[in-house]
């Protein structure tokens, strides 16, 4: 008996030990492959310190949402500040100073291409305002159903989370080290999101006003409260960061004002949800030609989730008193079984004062002749822009129930609002959402050895991992015409040759350098070195 417990002992010490040299090994290969690949993004991918989306291998040409010239970075996630958050994230996981420069090298860009506001644009162009200005008369004028880039405003954006993203990595940056060359652009950015916020407490999708650009009869709706794209909840959440670390009171009453306008929108019964928009006067308001003046089931989910975590952060029980109301008028909307499809329970919006189901669809075939519009009809809708979605009723209600029956002095204690709390180290995947045209189709992985090795392996010799790209444009071959092309684009992602949005092409033998591909396999292996 106490020789067979000496063998196994001794194979246990063996297998123990040679586990750990496995698990260091490794970790030095993580090690290794993360710094081959962040040289070659800084070395041979960026311009002047900054990142667009996606790009060929041999960078003939590259592109953020739509295609951008050499000249230009992409400000909008997964661009600039979402790598630089990624090295961020880097050296804190690892302790390497290199990561730490090359984030600083990526906040010089967004520094450099900060409008005078203090907020940012979607994209930059080091070549000037004469370059930005021919792309938008050309690339952007041609994106039939990306209409927020066919007129150029010279303003600063909310929009999709870029200007938030980048002040984001200043802010982490300036708390890292206390770097007064980094403090300054952000007070700025601090500035524009205070400045920018209306007296109610809603924000603008862009800022400062500037001239107005109707689309096709749609009235501009740049300078109206914008809940879509989380503009809000976006703007808040940045907001209780620097309220945690510099205790303004200003910043504290823009937050408070920011979390009343939820209710100050939400629209009275027998409709008790929100719009996606609203005029600086409280009134649902359309935004692009496809998104009407009407009630968002998708804004109205999220913002009842934005109300339970408000009330987390205070314990004030107006922000859940008419959180049971939208849930039932919510419930009431489900689809019948019959229009359900992958699982996308609801109608998208819904038009005031009918509770009806509006459905997009469009006609034509470019920017020029094309229309889209609602209707009452759920056949051939638009395909890049889902009529229906997936609301999850259930869930909602366990959230509402289990925060009325607790306690709020159990949650609110180490509340945000009251109490410091430590400055989190790691933000691309918790804050970030990484999407970009190609890396959406590409799984999340977890960070088991298995998927890692992968990864590794995966790496090229020069330094980068060569995605499919399934999405694609068409290049500008000049202005769309008014005559409409032969053929059926009402259910395509793409028009005819002239557009030149984005468009998902599964057989398309393309491989290039992605910037969101890049992000998820560095945030795993970030995650694996934490972990182990």
């Amino acid at each position: 008996m106490k020789y067979f417990f000496a063998i196994a002992f001794s194979v246990l010490v063996v297998c123990n030990t040679s586990s750990q040299h496995n698990n260091t090994a490794l970790k030095n290969e993580v090690l290794h492959t993360m710094k081959q690949a962040t040289k070659f993004m800084v070395d041979k991918v960026s311009y002047q310190g900054g990142y667009v989306w996606t790009y060929l291998p041999d960078f003939s040409r590259r592109w953020g949402e739509m295609e951008a010239y050499k000249t230009m970075i992409w400000i909008q996630p997964p661009g600039t500040p979402s790598v630089g958050n990624l090295f961020l994230d880097a050296y804190h996981a690892t302790g390497d100073e290199y990561y730490y420069q090359v984030a600083l090298l990526t906040a010089g860009a967004l520094i450099k291409s900060q409008h005078p506001s203090g907020g940012w644009h979607y994209m930059h162009d080091f070549a000037g305002e004469k370059s930005m200005k021919q792309w938008y008369e050309t690339i952007g004028a041609n994106g039939w159903r990306l209409e927020e880039f066919q007129h150029y405003y010279n303003n600063a954006t909310f929009d999709d989370g870029g200007t938030i993203e980048a002040a984001t990595l200043l802010l982490r940056l300036y708390v890292d080290k206390q770097d007064n060359s980094i403090k300054t652009a952000l007070d700025k950015a601090i500035q524009f999101v205070l400045k920018s916020q209306y007296p109610n407490g809603g924000w603008p999708q862009r800022y400062p006003k500037t001239k107005k650009h109707p689309t096709k009869g749609v009235p501009d709706y740049t300078c109206n409260i914008t809940f879509n794209d989380d503009v809000a909840e976006k703007n808040i959440t940045f907001l209780l960061l620097c309220y945690n670390q510099f205790n303004d009171p200003a910043i504290l009453e823009a937050i408070q004002k920011g979390m009343d306008n939820y209710i100050k929108m939400q629209l009275p019964m027998p409709q008790p949800g929100w719009a996606m928009q609203y005029t600086p006067e409280g009134k649902p308001s359309s935004a692009r030609t496809y998104e009407p003046a009407c009630i968002s089931t998708g804004t109205t989910e999220n913002n009842l989730y934005q109300l339970m975590y408000f009330y987390g952060l205070t314990g004030e029980k107006k922000f859940m008193a008419r959180i049971p109301e939208a849930i039932d008028w919510l419930d009431n909307l489900h689809l019948p079984d019959s229009l359900i499809e992958e699982n996308r329970t609801h109608p998208s919006f819904v038009e005031i004062g009918t509770n009806k189901p509006l459905y997009i669809h469009r006609r034509g075939s470019n920017a020029t002749n094309g229309q889209y519009y609602a209707d009452y009809h759920c056949k051939n809708t638009v395909c890049h822009y889902r009529s229906t979605r997936s609301i999850d009723i259930k869930s909602l209600r366990k959230s509402y129930n289990k925060l009325v029956s607790s306690n709020p002095q159990l949650f609110t204690a180490n509340s945000i609002l009251k109490t410091k709390q430590p400055f989190p180290h790691y933000f691309t995947c918790r804050y970030s959402k990484i999407s970009d045209l190609n890396s959406r189709h590409i799984p999340t992985m977890e960070a088991t050895a298995e998927n890692v090795e992968k990864i590794i392996s995966d790496l090229t010799n020069e330094g980068y991992w060569l995605t499919k790209l399934t999405a694609i444009t068409n290049p500008y071959i000049g202005k769309a015409p008014k005559e409409i092309t032969e053929g059926d684009y009402s259910t395509t992602r793409v028009g005819d040759k002239y557009d030149t949005s984005p468009y998902i092409d599964t057989n398309c033998k393309m491989k290039g350098i992605s910037t969101g591909v890049f992000i998820k396999n560095m945030s795993l292996l970030i995650e694996y070195l934490t972990n182990n």
